[in-house]
């Protein structure tokens, strides 16, 4: 049985004094690899910021673990949405993919020399041999997506969050990247925010289904009628390609007043 990673409890949160989430309870475990899927507007995003940090819940507890044991903090990878990303910025490859080491160095010392082949591993891995000089804005969407996910993985995290990953690239990148994805999970947890739920359900191992509250899915089985409710999506699609048609039995997501 795999041990916790991340166990948030009666979690709500928000922003702005409007309450986005409530009431949200989830376990990741060692080398999970979770799909959160949802409406927009449902509470994806702030979910991730809460689990990374970037916001403080309004009440609740994020707890992280090692080995079992409680500690204060884990390492995570992030790979923001593509929109995020100032592309005119003036930085290359190879210091973007630095940059993910930057709370492993003090202020007054520059990068060691085993930072510096840790950045070389992971170029290498993400298949940017070459480029490492190359500016952000001359890359394509696929450059700039594993350049991002080499910046989230060069410190060797327990969890990679990637938030809408499809967004960077079209579909003849799409395989190659839940490869890379596939091969990245053997060895660390993954969070996946996605609105693509056929892509999602067909590489994850657990589903939550976000919207105002949580529902967790041990499995991709997820509700035919939850689908459709809150995307309009035609159920005969979840029968195509290799997506199993098989659906849990309908669920609520009770939304506090």
């Amino acid at each position: 049985m795999p041990h916790p990673l991340i166990q948030i409890t009666n979690l709500s949160a928000g922003y702005d004094g409007k309450t986005v989430l409530s009431h949200v309870n989830l376990t990741v475990y060692e080398r999970d690899f979770l799909g959160v899927i949802g409406p927009n507007g449902g509470g994806k995003t702030t979910l991730v910021k809460n689990i990374l940090g970037l916001q403080k819940p309004l009440q609740g507890q994020i707890r992280f673990y090692k080995n079992g044991k409680e500690v204060p903090e884990i390492t995570m990878g992030y790979l923001p949405q593509y929109h995020s990303i100032d592309q005119k910025f003036p930085i290359s490859v190879y210091e973007v993919v630095l940059s993910g080491l930057s709370k492993q160095k003090s202020l007054l010392h520059s990068y060691s020399n085993e930072h510096h082949e840790q950045v070389k591993r992971i170029i290498a891995r993400m298949g940017l041999e070459g480029l490492e000089k190359r500016s952000i804005g001359q890359l394509s969407g696929g450059q700039l997506q594993r350049a991002l996910l080499g910046r989230a993985l060069v410190s060797n995290p327990e969890v990679v969050i990637l938030d809408e990953p499809n967004t960077y690239i079209d579909k003849r990148f799409e395989a190659k990247l839940y490869s890379l994805l596939e091969e990245i999970n053997r060895e660390r947890a993954i969070i996946l925010v996605s609105h693509d739920i056929g892509t999602v359900l067909q590489n994850v191992k657990t589903i939550a289904c976000v919207n105002e509250t949580l529902d967790y899915h041990p499995d991709t089985e997820v509700p035919a009628e939850w689908l459709e409710e809150h995307f309009g999506c035609p159920i005969e699609l979840l029968g195509h390609g290799h997506l199993p048609h098989r659906v849990l039995k309908c669920h609520h997501h009770h939304l506090s007043s």
